[in-house]
């Protein structure tokens, strides 16, 4: 996962400061030399790296922090604050144009992932109410239309193309006067990229943006290059000028260097981030959040937003009803597994609680997503009457189930002893609100 190997390391230092109360200028120095390393190893920018440990220092020994009760915790604190400044201090929103459309101009060398990321921010518009227009520009790249107008059916999000014998300029023209004509208040333009920097790519590209005048240009970059993203990134800014960064495939760059290096080597903010392969993996980028990530501090404002987005509030209200009614089935049970699924995978969604990560660590826990799907193809190999009546389920319809969803009778027995285990708990639960609703029971907080 993003930041895995420089999250362990801070943590592994900030964990030896914790167990050394008072602190001296030496005690700071050699945990930020360590801090040092880490970064390093995690692919930072030299230049980068220099100065945020001389930002750090500077501010780790004043007489306030050394003389204070709690030293370690305000060096964390600095460090904290250090890396949400390094990643561009506050969220950096899209600028939206008074007079719509605003055109969004995709850019970025070849394999970088534009083409799926045009996709996901359009998903990621339209769930914000935006109505928003693809444009296949890139007219190079075998499939690279096709690819585009495929995400578009999935997503129901209209698709702009006229082939790949007119030039880009024109597409994009027309594009936008595609949108005004029907009502799209945003348009997403997928430009062609190179396996390297070129002057024809650039050539072309500039010729778009005066042509168009897009109010954002987007660099996509792919995190696993690591410091190659970074010098990508300083090439584009330097002859296209760009407003921002989209830095995909985050979810499987163990160091996270560019993400940490881009925004202090360009002046330009990262706005959001590739956190998987799935259309909805896009995500607004919160520079204090990931610094809370990266430090093992969790980040539970992402996972309430997710968890907001992912539950239906509708079918919660009915959950709480049929509770209250005690009539808890495999179907609700299922229900609420595919939802869990929504936020993500398990360790991700672990990494977001306070200390989770590193406890996930120090007991070599391992999640097996495996797991949930085959709960999930136990439930569904069941009928309507046995997801409802459980107790119906004999030995030959475990036996029928069990050779349905491809896994053992023993399987079948595990799931529903922990299905009626989860509902003698759900049971307690409802019986202690209603003592506590009467009076006779109080919580002692």
């Amino acid at each position: 996962m993003a930041f895995d190997s420089l999250s362990d390391r801070l943590q592994s230092v900030f964990q030896k400061l914790r167990g050394r109360g008072k602190l001296s200028e030496a005690d700071v120095n050699e945990a930020l030399r360590e801090v040092r390393l880490a970064l390093l190893e995690a692919d930072v920018n030299f230049k980068v790296v220099k100065d945020f440990i001389n930002r750090v220092k500077e501010k780790a020994v004043g007489d306030e922090v050394l003389a204070s009760l709690t030293p370690a915790q305000h060096v964390i604190k600095i460090v904290h604050d250090e890396l949400t400044e390094l990643m561009g201090g506050t969220q950096s929103k899209l600028m939206v144009a008074s007079k719509p459309p605003t055109v969004i101009m995709l850019v970025g060398l070849q394999g970088a992932g534009k083409t799926t990321t045009a996709g996901k921010l359009g998903a990621l518009l339209k769930k914000q109410n935006k109505r928003p227009l693809m444009v296949a520009g890139d007219i190079y790249r075998p499939a690279a239309i096709q690819q585009l107008q495929v995400l578009g059916q999935q997503l129901d999000i209209p698709v702009f193309t006229m082939g790949d014998k007119v030039s880009p300029v024109e597409i994009a023209q027309s594009a936008i006067a595609e949108a005004v004509r029907t009502g799209r208040d945003t348009v997403i333009i997928d430009t062609a990229g190179r396996l390297h920097i070129n002057e024809v790519l650039m050539d072309e590209l500039k010729a778009v943006k005066a042509t168009v005048k897009p109010h954002e240009i987007l660099l996509v970059v792919d995190a696993m290059t690591g410091q190659d993203a970074v010098a990508v990134a300083e090439a584009f800014h330097r002859e296209l000028g760009i407003d921002g960064l989209i830095v995909t495939k985050l979810d499987g760059d163990a160091r996270g260097g560019a993400a940490l290096s881009v925004k202090a080597v360009t002046g330009r903010p990262i706005k959001f981030v590739g956190m998987g392969e799935k259309l909805d993996a896009l995500e607004p980028f919160h520079p204090d959040r990931m610094a809370s990530r990266i430090l093992g501090m969790g980040d539970m404002l992402t996972l309430i937003e997710k968890a907001q987005a992912a539950f239906d509030a509708g079918k919660a209200e009915e959950l709480e009803r049929k509770l209250r009614k005690d009539e808890f089935t495999l179907e609700q049970f299922l229900e609420q597994l595919q939802q869990i699924k929504k936020l993500g995978s398990l360790e991700s969604i672990l990494g977001m609680l306070p200390g989770m990560g590193q406890l996930k660590k120090l007991q070599d826990v391992k999640i097996d997503e495996k797991e949930m799907a085959h709960v999930e193809a136990i439930i569904q190999s069941m009928t309507k009457e046995e997801r409802r009546n459980p107790s119906i389920l004999n030995g030959s319809r475990r036996k029928r189930i069990a050779q349905g969803s491809g896994t053992r009778v023993q399987d079948v027995n595990r799931l529903l002893k922990q299905f009626e285990e989860s509902r003698k708990m759900m049971k307690k639960m409802k019986d202690l609100q209603k003592l506590t609703k009467k009076g006779g029971f109080k919580l002692p907080f």
